[in-house]
């Protein structure tokens, strides 16, 4: 259960959100508070560095946002954030600093931790993305499940109760995500770990692994 904590899978330094994961066991638990942390943040934020332009919606000065792009609030895009043309942010969303969103990405209830990209047509929904973490292109994460139950976290014969309907991935930091990918409701992805193109992912994937599909995950050399 320990590959699951926020210790296990998270650099808390890397993102402005530290303080939501204060007391919190695994990272899935903050989800349904993002939206009341982020209007408690921001009206902390020093107006020297960031600019409110909407109602609960504070954009760094030094970030970039295409003028196609929508962001509805609660929401905080971090300094040298880049928010690229029709990136759709529907709101409850952390942008860490110097994290990409890109064209036709989507993202709904989430903490994008520092240096984070989701650049090419992603879904990102109900997840928190750990530092440096990458989405190839298209590659999504699945956030409810198709009988609307409550989505359980999977640990080999182990099963976890989130208590959650809407719970898409946690991503560890540095986890690159190929291409086309797809993170049924309830992935756990352990840091360092490559997720290969157009894989079907679910469950508990350990840290520094290569996640060719279900049944062949293996060891970084």
């Amino acid at each position: 259960m320990e590959q699951m904590t926020v210790t296990e899978l998270y650099t808390l330094k890397e993102t402005i959100a530290s303080e939501i994961f204060a007391g919190v066991t695994y990272p899935w638990e903050v989800l349904p508070k993002i939206g009341a942390f982020i209007v408690k943040l921001g009206s902390t934020l020093p107006e020297t560095e960031y600019e409110k332009i909407g109602e609960d919606i504070w954009v760094a000065k030094s970030a970039k946002v295409a003028a196609t792009a929508s962001i509805h609030g609660p929401a905080i895009i971090g300094k040298e954030a880049e928010i690229r043309h029709c990136a759709f942010i529907r709101g409850n969303a952390i942008v860490g600093e110097g994290a990409v969103v890109g064209n036709s990405t989507e993202l709904k209830n989430v903490i994008l931790f520092n240096k984070v990209q989701v650049p090419h047509y992603n879904y990102v929904g109900d997840s928190i993305l750990g530092y440096k973490s990458h989405m190839g292109a298209g590659a999504v994460t699945s956030n409810v499940k198709s009988d609307k139950s409550l989505v359980k976290v999977k640990v080999g014969e182990k099963t976890v109760e989130t208590g959650l309907k809407k719970f898409g991935a946690m991503l560890g930091d540095e986890v690159e995500v190929g291409c086309g990918s797809v993170l049924n409701p309830g992935s756990v992805i352990g840091s360092h770990t490559n997720i290969y193109p157009l894989s079907m992912v679910r469950g508990v994937i350990p840290a520094g692994s290569i996640y060719k599909k279900q049944g062949e995950i293996v060891a970084k050399q």
